[in-house]
């Protein structure tokens, strides 16, 4: 998303990246950005709570509104319900998930092999 929004900038089209992985988004170099400290994959705020969705949506734009420099990053105020624990349990594997890590790679496998199937059985 940040290439596509350098190139939209570049076109005349303002953007705004929601991103949790400031570094890397910094990286790429988009104009603006508004970071969340949250879990990869939730750049728009927290599952089913509306209320704080639509307050980072309009801090997104008051950030399109009145950023003055290129590159401009600004972090929101939300923060995840439990802070700490969210990058303490990140994508965490160790001894007692491993097992259920593993069930849980091996049933999507199986489900990914089936969708294929079915869409392979219908194409015939």
């Amino acid at each position: 998303m940040s290439l596509v929004a350098r190139q939209l900038e570049e076109n005349g089209i303002c953007t705004v990246i929601l991103g949790s992985a400031k570094d890397i988004v910094e990286y790429c170099g988009v104009p603006r950005l508004l970071f969340l400290d949250f879990p990869l994959g939730n750049p728009s705020g927290r599952p089913y709570d509306p209320t704080s969705q639509r307050e980072i949506i309009s801090d997104a734009f008051d950030l399109l509104a009145t950023a003055t420099a290129a590159r401009t990053t600004v972090q929101t105020l939300h923060v995840w319900d439990d802070a700490s624990a969210w990058k303490d349990n990140f994508m965490r594997v160790d001894a007692s998930n491993i097992e259920e890590l593993r069930e849980m790679g091996e049933q999507r496998k199986r489900a990914q092999a089936a969708a294929k199937g079915a869409i392979q059985a219908s194409g015939s």
